[in-house]
């Protein structure tokens, strides 16, 4: 069997949820399905009717398992959703978000997007106090220390327990009578404010309020908590102030184009960062048989700036086929490429000749890159220069992503020059670090750029695997 995905970084979720609204769960549905990018193995929604919490998770797309019937179930005037991605091995029911517990504060249902570094030390303190995990998550030390904690209400328990964790939390809290909506104060991972009518909604990304036609309202901001409830919205900033440090991949990569992230437009960063690229990397003595072609999809709008900012023209010379799942059988004839050719294949008559120069997002591994060269120069390609619009990934994140180990960074083992020579490549330019937050329009001391320069922004040991956050 072989499990093909494109040798790329994993957002390993997304959250939506929506207060107030006769048409919560549907509602809901539509922003997970604009989320679908974030996480394309699980999902799962809990709906309030004002009395009761109502719950239903599954694996697969939001398409195909969040249907009418299951929606109809999912009574109530407000809900939160989650889409995953898991970590290999982990992939089972039990995992799914959000969860939901009957505890001594009433009915409470958590969904994360993040990654708690230190969860696995706190799961072993709760367990020893007799907690009983039903899954590998880390969200749920959350939702156990939140049912231990001795508090006047469910959102002062929340303040405290959140108080004492570290690492990248965007989260959201369903009771029977409101949603509750943290931000960790580093503000790691995204997280935004809509309203519909007189409904109020978050989302990781602004794209879902953009599909059920919600204004945009704002960013919520690093360590503010949202009360969401029949009064209206409340604010406020229980948690300690941190150092700044958003993460840079939302917009090299992980956020759909169409998304405002951390208050940027993601499409405008990928262009400015193309530009910026086609100006630190040049193509040596361009001409009229130079061509920028872009690796589908993440790669077109750098492909874009680098083409406008280089004056060379600019073609979709590799179309990728969008209906691949995640296994197939490989012929037992080997076919070059195998894994690859499921999802990308060349124009030849736009490459055939031609000096091509493919832009991506990253390099991970190197073994997908050095295939989709192969198969430009078998599509006739006279040379092919790959350009990639951010650093040298050199290591892993602990953030909320789902990363290879350092060992399995092709650029924590290799130079650039060694990199190229492996990809086969006649050149390889990747943007700087610079001017990568220079495109962006970041400061340099409210990011996080760990995967980039190996410096976390908070103490995680290196080396230290990731635990399934989901």
């Amino acid at each position: 069997m072989s499990d093909f995905v494109l040798d790329k970084f994993h957002e390993e979720c997304g959250v939506f949820g929506i207060f107030g609204h006769k048409e919560a769960s549907t509602l809901t549905q539509l922003g997970l399905f604009a989320l679908q990018h974030r996480g394309q193995e699980a999902c799962g929604i809990v709906s309030s009717d004002g009395e009761d919490l109502h719950q239903f998770r599954s694996q697969g797309l939001v398409a195909d398992v969040l249907s009418e019937s299951v929606l109809k179930e999912l009574t109530g005037t407000s809900a939160i959703g989650h889409t995953r991605y898991s970590t290999a091995g982990k992939n089972t029911i039990k995992e799914v978000q959000p969860f939901s517990v009957t505890c001594q504060h009433g009915q409470i249902a958590i969904c994360h997007n993040g990654n708690l570094p230190f969860a696995a030390q706190k799961r072993a303190e709760l367990e020893k106090s007799g907690a009983i995990f039903s899954s590998t998550s880390d969200t749920e030390t959350i939702l156990h220390s939140i049912a231990r904690c001795e508090a006047k209400s469910v959102v002062e328990a929340i303040e405290k327990v959140l108080r004492d964790t570290e690492g990248a939390f965007s989260l959201l809290f369903l009771t029977p009578k409101c949603l509750i909506v943290v931000r960790d104060p580093r503000g790691f991972r995204p997280l935004n404010l809509g309203k519909l009518n007189g409904s109020w909604c978050v989302a990781s990304e602004t794209c879902a309020f953009d599909l059920i036609d919600a204004e945009y309202v704002r960013e919520i901001k690093a360590g503010e908590m949202l009360v969401i409830d029949e009064n209206g919205v409340h604010s406020s900033f229980p948690l300690e102030a941190k150092k700044l440090s958003v993460c840079t991949f939302e917009h090299v990569y992980f956020s759909r184009p169409d998304s405002i992230i951390f208050g940027r437009s993601v499409n405008q960063s990928r262009h400015n960062m193309g530009k910026q690229l086609a100006v630190e990397h040049p193509l040596d003595n361009a001409d009229e048989n130079a061509l920028v072609v872009p690796v589908p999809d993440s790669g077109v709008a750098a492909a874009v700036g680098y083409a406008r900012q280089s004056g060379i023209n600019f073609r979709h010379a590799i179309i990728r086929n969008h209906y691949v799942g995640r296994t197939f059988i490989e012929p037992s004839q080997s076919i070059r490429s195998f894994g690859v050719r499921l999802k990308l294949n060349p124009i030849k008559d736009l490459i055939n000749g031609r000096r091509i120069i493919l832009v991506d997002d990253s390099i991970v591994r190197g073994t997908t890159s050095k295939k989709i060269v192969q198969m430009v120069r078998e599509a006739g390609a006279r040379e092919v220069h790959l350009r990639i619009s951010c650093p040298p990934t050199v290591s892993p994140c602990y953030y909320g992503v789902d990363t290879p180990r350092k060992a399995d960074l092709i650029a924590a083992q290799m130079s650039v020059d060694e990199v190229c020579r492996y990809i086969e490549a006649d050149s390889l330019g990747y943007l700087s670090m610079e001017g990568m937050l220079a495109a962006i329009g970041f400061e340099a001391d409210a990011v996080c750029v760990a995967c980039w320069n190996g410096k976390y922004p908070t103490a995680v040991a290196y080396g230290q695997p990731t635990i399934d956050n989901s």
